[in-house]
């Protein structure tokens, strides 16, 4: 895909992954590797900021921590960007949970935003920088 170009979620996408308490990914489904465009192999144990595109600011992803590390999970839209260098939005519900072993950790699951939103926080971001 060339750099640049948007990849639009299907109605149905469910994207999910999982990383430890230094964001370090645990899980990806194959939905969201994907849309990013990674196989399951080269995300895992990676940071999930490898998905990360500069056009989100740094307040938006303070917030997020801010919140998860309260307990509370986290909502909100997210600009990602894709190996090949292309972009895709979602709405993401990122949640806390302790693992088996009693470590921090946390879930995200992604969805379809509206197009609405994506042009709402488009904008949004762009005067945050």
């Amino acid at each position: 895909m060339p750099k640049d170009v948007e990849t639009i979620l299907d109605e149905d996408a469910f994207l999910v992954s999982q990383t430890d308490e230094k964001g370090t990914v645990i899980f990806a489904n194959e939905q969201f590797c994907k849309i990013a465009e990674y196989s399951h192999e080269e995300l895992l144990n990676q940071n999930h900021n490898i998905v990360r595109h500069p056009d989100m600011p740094k307040a938006a992803f303070k917030d997020l921590w801010d919140t998860v590390k309260t307990g509370k999970a986290w909502q909100g839209f997210v600009k990602n960007k894709t190996k090949s260098g292309g972009f895709y939005w979602v709405f993401a519900t990122v949640y806390p949970y302790k693992n088996a072993l009693g470590k921090q950790c946390y879930i995200s699951c992604r969805r379809k935003p509206s197009r609405e939103n994506v042009e709402k926080y488009s904008t949004i971001y762009k005067s945050m920088h």
